[in-house]
This record gives structure tokens, C-alpha cells and sequence, in this order.
């Protein structure tokens, strides 16, 4: 998060303040930055008994989310924006046979295994976000189009990047509770 520091206002948590008055774009990629920064924080310092925890009867973990956000990550930056193949772990997964891979075999990684994966993911994304909007804009059609022939925009694509950190964000915050009791927004 270091290069953020010198883009944004950091919060008491160390996550970047979304700007208060820019235009379209930089509003996007305020609000997905700080939603980034609270899945880390909310991530933190955690073993893996801490990111394996579970909550009343649902399968979630923390673990199971750093590895299904990064596979979020790059299936809408890479896959979809860009057309490329699945990179690993995605290209060895047969998704039919298990559709929650990502989520349940985080159980078998590492926190160092887990982070890493993440971070590398969100920072091919953030590359990716900017080589497209280099290219062409928020409004650009995605390369890979859906089943339909349609195919989202940048700015659909960055939207749901948001929705997605903020609906798991929410699941995070139950889940580290539940660990040592942190609490937060």
C-alpha cells in the first residue's frame, strides 16, 4: 500500500480516502482502493487458525476470501478486460467439479501463500485498469464478451470490483470478530 500513500489521505487504519471531489474515474479507483485496504486490514496479523475461522454455519473464511478475491481480481482484469488465458492457480481448476475451489481450498495455503496471492492479483489489476484506461477509457467494451455476445464496460467491470469487495468487506468484519474481537466500520 506504500505507493498509495502518496495518492490518497490514509485513514486511522491505513487505508486511502476515497477523494472527496475528482471526476468519474478516480472516484472509481478511490472507493476500490479503499475497499482493497479494508479487506487487508481486516486480514491482518492473522494465522491461519485466524483466517480459517468460520462463523455460525456458513463455510466462509478469510482465508477462503483472499483467495476468491484474487481469483475475482483476475478473472475481470485479466480474463475479461484483457481476453488473456487463466494464469495460476485459475488455469489447473476444473471449476465444474468444485465451482467454490477458490474458496475451499484456502484451506491448504499458507497466510504468506494467501497474502501474496492477493496482493499480486490486485497489483496485476491495477496495472491492467490502467493500461485499459490508457487505451481507451472507462467506457471501453471488455475483450471478452458473455455468453450473450454482450460485453461489459470498464466502468460496469470497476463497479462490480466495488460491490464485490464491499458485500465480502461485511462477511470480513464478522469473521475477524470472531477471531480476536477487532472490530470496525
Amino acid at each position: 500500500m506504500s505507493d498509495l500513500n502518496d495518492l490518497y489521505d490514509l485513514d486511522e487504519q491505513g487505508r486511502p480516502e476515497p477523494p472527496l471531489a475528482a471526476g468519474e474515474t478516480a472516484t472509481l479507483l478511490g472507493f476500490l482502493d479503499y475497499q482493497r485496504a479494508t479487506l487487508a486490514w481486516k486480514c491482518a496479523g492473522l494465522d491461519a487458525d485466524g483466517l480459517g475461522r468460520t462463523v455460525a454455519a456458513s463455510p466462509m473464511t478469510l482465508g477462503g476470501m483472499l483467495k476468491h478475491l484474487a481469483y475475482v481480481e483476475d478473472h475481470w482484469c485479466s480474463r475479461s478486460l484483457h481476453g488473456q488465458d487463466p494464469q495460476p492457480p485459475w488455469d489447473t481448476v476444473d471449476w465444474k467439479a468444485d465451482p467454490d475451489w477458490d474458496w475451499h481450498s484456502a484451506a491448504e495455503d499458507t497466510p504468506e501463500q494467501l497474502s501474496t496471492l492477493w496482493q499480486d492479483a490486485v497489483a496485476r489489476s491495477r496495472f491492467l485498469v490502467a493500461q485499459a484506461l490508457a487505451d481507451g477509457g472507462p467506457e471501453q467494451p471488455a475483450k471478452r464478451a458473455w455468453a450473450d455476445g454482450r460485453a461489459p464496460s470498464l466502468r460496469w467491470i470497476l463497479c462490480h470490483l466495488i460491490e464485490e469487495y464491499a458485500r465480502h468487506n461485511g462477511h470480513a468484519d464478522l469473521l475477524r470478530e470472531s477471531v480476536d474481537g477487532l472490530t470496525g466500520e
